[in-house]
């Protein structure tokens, strides 16, 4: 008897009649296919792409269950984006783009299915909408513009006696060109002089570096930069060994080994950007372009002491914080800011 049980029980398998019974959040959901591209790996767009996957979770999606995933990162190759592109939009239903180089690499193949993007500061000046309000093809997402004025600010309160600030980007991504063209105008209007230094890839950094920690500069300006993001073990030594404090860019970026920023938290923004598809998926209409619901004020304690800097009572506005664990000093939800 226990043989054809056992029998039984495997021909069952076999066949694939017994299945792990679905979670409750995957019930009420129609299954989707999603595929994603990822331009390149480092903290910022990890938590990004995390973040949307814990949102589709919320809301009922469930990989394995309800949601299958075709995830692919190009590793900073822009060589091959027009590949991963084909391949992504081709077995999928819904696309999720992350950063710049990838949703311009999915806008050019896929011109029908719905697609979001993140990780993206200017979409309009990348190409992919014309309208933030009301994108007019199958395009939209979140928008990873910093609070430039914010962080100016931020700076002249840590550094306030700064003359020549220096700002470190790749001149070969459009996020980054736009955001540097607003922190130079920011700094140039609150009288600091700007220091321009740009990279075309991590292998310029070291150098490019080096020649701007050593051209007196009063502090080191750092934007939404994927390929600074990547490199922030090195950008954060080189500035630390001539005493220089790095301000702006994201929570990731200053964590990883900057010192101070006011900005955003990619993990948040990628569940933002779920919360949009899901919506997107109800409603089968693609909606306008959304800025990031939280920003946070966030210090880097242990370079802070490194620096000889107390920040403990460091203040944005009106709004006083105070670090006890490294992370994250405030919170403040506003989309405002960010435009």
């Amino acid at each position: 008897m226990y043989g054809y049980l056992k029998t039984a029980l495997v021909s069952l398998l076999a066949l694939g009649t017994i299945t792990a019974p679905m979670t409750a959040e995957a019930q009420d959901q129609e299954a989707i296919n999603v595929g994603v591209l990822q331009f390149v790996e480092h903290e910022s767009l990890d938590q990004n792409y995390q973040g949307f996957i814990d949102g589709l979770k919320e809301a009922g999606y469930v990989e394995g269950e309800n949601l299958t995933l075709n995830y692919l990162n190009a590793s900073g190759d822009t060589a091959n984006l027009q590949s991963m592109s084909e391949n992504v939009t081709n077995s999928s239903e819904y696309i999720f783009a992350i950063a710049t180089p990838a949703a311009q690499a999915i806008a050019n193949v896929e011109q029908t299915k719905p697609v979001l993007f993140s990780s993206v500061s200017d979409p309009a000046g990348a190409g992919l909408v014309q309208n933030l309000e009301e994108p007019e093809a199958n395009i939209t997402g979140t928008t990873d513009a910093g609070p430039i004025e914010d962080q100016v600010a931020l700076l002249q309160a840590v550094v306030p006696d700064a003359e020549r600030v220096g700002i470190i980007y790749n001149s070969g991504e459009a996020n980054s060109v736009s955001e540097a063209e607003k922190a130079t105008a920011t700094l140039e209007e609150a009288g600091i002089e700007v220091v321009e230094a740009t990279v075309t890839s991590t292998n310029d950094i070291s150098q490019i570096m080096s020649g701007l920690v050593n051209d007196d500069v009063d502090a080191v300006f750092t934007v939404t930069d994927n390929t600074i993001a990547s490199a922030m073990s090195l950008v954060g030594d080189l500035a630390l060994e001539a005493g220089l404090p790095i301000i702006g860019g994201s929570k990731d970026m200053t964590l990883a080994n900057g010192l101070t920023t006011y900005g955003l938290d990619y993990y948040e923004l990628g569940k933002q950007t779920a919360g949009m598809l899901v919506e997107i998926i109800e409603s089968g209409e693609i909606i306008p372009v959304e800025t990031a619901a939280t920003l946070e004020l966030v210090v880097n304690e242990e370079n802070a002491e490194t620096l000889g800097l107390d920040l403990s009572n460091i203040s944005l506005g009106s709004e006083e914080t105070s670090d006890e664990e490294n992370i994250e000093e405030s919170e403040e939800e506003s989309s405002e800011d960010t435009e």
